[in-house]
């Protein structure tokens, strides 16, 4: 419990600084954001519209700096982020649209590749020397050095141009409402091979490195002879002493996959088009949105967070060697 409460007494720390941040750097900025932006739109803004836009970047010129910071924290409890300088609808709104396309894509493309890379490293290493051990981590670590975007537009060429396929483009085809239906959710699936297969291809090979080299130290360890010469059974060995040991230090890192899975899969989403989070994000930032841009950098902030509370937990429970840890 005790272990449990710093743990979110850190989280707390964490969370109350990056909201600090992200409330500091808009008024830290040389002139004003929404100076900026009236800029870009060479004037054209009424001062009622300048105004509107100072109010969603929660700046009033009329209140002390406290008072916007009570007002600010209130707006992000109430997830009131003001209103897109583009569409003029609200942030919270455009984002919320945005998640379900990122979590599907990205979400879903880290757990796989964490869960076959982990497999893959810990077999390649319990067969060490053999053939699995001298085929499988290279060849998947060489797609790790392999950029994002570049495989992306390789699969383009191979499978959309060349052979088309898939689509190369968007989530859904124009003209097909998004529902839980087998027309929609297949066609969602036909957009999401690519990028999901970009993503896998130069992903996977981290994992299956890291858990490979760290289950050949794990082998070595006295607590395996021992479980050796009490005629364990093999399986039992690799995987309740072998793989659950050595999987511990990739947790973290682990989360910290999934916290940045909300951020997305910036220049996949941008190459595919693709509607989720990294997408609009690179959107913000070409159209200096600050508002939505203010969202997304918070959303990401917590998003890691959590994630990383999370596999604090998740490692506790593991080992319950950090549970006693002074």
């Amino acid at each position: 419990m005790r272990y449990l409460i710093r743990r979110l007494g850190f989280f707390v720390l964490t969370l109350w600084a990056a909201l600090t941040i992200n409330f500091l750097i808009p008024r830290l900025m040389p002139g004003s954001p929404a100076t900026a932006i009236l800029a870009r739109f060479h004037g054209r803004l009424t001062p009622t519209a300048l105004h509107a836009i100072e109010a969603s970047l929660g700046i009033n010129t009329n209140q002390g700096i406290a008072s916007q910071y009570v007002q600010y924290i209130g707006n992000t409890v109430t997830l009131n982020f003001g209103d897109s300088v583009q569409s003029f609808q609200p942030v919270a709104k455009i984002v919320a649209q945005a998640i379900p396309w990122t979590l599907a894509l990205v979400g879903i493309t880290t757990i796989v590749a964490f869960i076959l890379g982990t497999g893959i490293g810990a077999i390649a290493a319990w067969k060490r020397g053999g053939k699995l051990d001298s085929i499988l981590p290279p060849v998947f670590v060489v797609g790790t050095g392999l950029p994002y975007f570049w495989v992306g537009m390789i699969l383009i060429i191979l499978f959309a141009e060349i052979n088309p396929w898939l689509p190369v483009a968007l989530g859904i085809d124009p003209g097909i409402d998004v529902a839980f239906n087998w027309p929609a959710i297949s066609n969602m699936l036909q957009h999401a091979i690519l990028p999901a297969g970009a993503l896998l291809i130069t992903s996977i090979g981290t994992w299956v490195l890291t858990m490979r080299n760290t289950m050949v130290t794990t082998l070595a360890e006295d607590y395996i002879r021992m479980a050796r010469a009490k005629g364990l059974p093999n399986r039992r060995i690799m995987v309740d002493y072998a793989a659950r040991n050595s999987i511990l230090p990739n947790l973290t890192g682990f989360a910290m996959s999934l916290g940045f899975v909300v951020s997305g899969a910036v220049l996949v989403e941008d190459v595919f088009n693709y509607p989720g989070v990294g997408f609009m994000l690179v959107q913000a930032v070409q159209n200096e949105d600050f508002p939505l841009m203010q969202c997304l950098f918070l959303l990401i902030t917590v998003a890691v967070l959590v994630a990383v509370l999370l596999a604090d937990i998740a490692t506790a429970l593991l080992d319950p060697r950090t549970r006693t840890a002074r």
